[in-house]
């Protein structure tokens, strides 16, 4: 029996979503043309001004809520955008902040809800992709042809709730989705919903080694920054992160958070390590597709459906792909941003002995008696 009849698959309903992708593209047009002056003979200069900074960098439609929390957080310099706010213990741009803020607020999980969980930069793309092939692998059992993510960016396919859906104080609509839905956040267990705390949603959460994590996000980071701003140094910005201030940071409370729920509710959180995908790529994919209730058949294993996902999804193959190499998000990012290298162990080839030192005798510190390593 194959897997079709014995374990139907879920589908995601794209052509709505996207379609209102493009219409956000235009809605942010507006919305930047809206927040400059009316005087006629300031207007055209100014907007010019605004339309030359990235949506990612801007700061718009903030609450009178996230003002006044605002003024109360601790905040340092940020590593792209001016500031970064310490929320329930983590630290997010401003922009960000409103977008968790209104997640909070308004989203609703279901039961059968599937969130993809990282840090910043440990693998996220990889996983949107892997998990979207996975789940419609029976819509889209051809990965050589008319795949979805030969034509979009996994991150279209598989949108950020606090970084797309809930960003500038947008309430989406999320009955374009169908059951079960799939989205992803960088969120701290301790932030997530009050929805997705209480319901029995699954939560695959993808770890990187915190060397790894730290030279991929440095240089992902001086990507989005623009020209007049100049590059972070590799030691301005090693010193926040190894005080925790960082994106979604600090990057060991992030991970214990879900490896402690993971320990606790193993059939609710699966708790990934990007290296091990990396040296078994087929014995975790299959492992992951166990964990989501839809195993791979005999008959799929046969007929090369395990490595058919496999090479739609390395990283060779989507690093490639066209609409991987052009295009940009609506709030700015370049696709080909998301891309680097991909590598296990290229932090050696930045982080000076004494980096390395450093964040090994952290990592030891703050996972000592966890049986979390590295």
């Amino acid at each position: 029996m194959s897997t079709a009849q014995s374990c139907p698959l879920p589908t995601v309903s794209l052509s709505k979503y996207l379609e209102e992708e493009g219409q956000n593209k235009n809605a942010e047009s507006q919305l930047l043309k809206s927040s400059l002056p009316a005087e006629n003979d300031c207007h055209t200069q100014a907007e010019d001004r605004v339309s030359d900074v990235p949506k990612y960098l801007l700061e718009l439609g903030l609450t009178p809520e996230c003002k006044q929390l605002i003024s109360s957080l601790p905040a340092e310099k940020g590593w792209v955008a001016n500031l970064l706010h310490q929320y329930q213990g983590f630290w997010h741009t401003t922009r960000q902040l409103q977008a968790v803020l209104t997640c909070q607020n308004h989203f609703q999980a279901q039961e059968t809800d599937i969130l993809l969980v990282t840090t910043p930069k440990s693998g996220t793309t990889w996983l949107k992709a892997i998990v979207f092939a996975l789940m419609n692998r029976v819509k889209y059992p051809n990965t050589d042809n008319n795949h979805p993510l030969l034509s979009e960016n996994p991150h279209i396919l598989v949108p950020f709730l606090e970084y797309g859906l809930y960003i500038d104080s947008q309430v989406p609509n999320l009955t374009t989705f169908t059951s079960p839905r799939l989205f992803a956040t960088h969120l701290p267990l301790v932030s997530l919903p009050e929805s997705a705390k209480n319901s029995s949603c699954k939560l695959v959460y993808l770890c990187r080694n915190p060397k790894d994590t730290f030279v991929s996000l440095w240089h992902f980071t001086n990507k989005l920054r623009t020209k007049d701003m100049g590059s972070n140094s590799l030691e301005e910005t090693f010193d926040k992160f190894v005080r925790g201030v960082s994106l979604y940071g600090p990057f060991w409370d992030h991970v214990l958070g879900y490896w402690k729920e993971s320990l606790e509710n193993p059939e609710r959180v699966l708790f990934l390590k990007y290296e091990e995908m990396k040296e078994q790529p087929k014995l975790q994919l299959m492992k992951l597709a166990q964990f989501l209730g839809c195993p791979f058949s005999n008959e799929e294993e046969t007929k090369g459906a395990v490595d058919g996902i496999q090479k739609l999804c390395s990283f060779e193959n989507l690093s490639n792909l066209e609409v991987n190499k052009t295009g940009k998000l609506a709030s700015g990012e370049e696709y080909k941003a998301f891309f680097r290298r991909g590598e296990v162990g290229d932090a050696k080839n930045h982080l000076t002995p004494q980096m390395i030192e450093k964040l090994d005798q952290i990592t030891e510190q703050k996972l000592h008696g966890y049986g979390l390593k590295f």
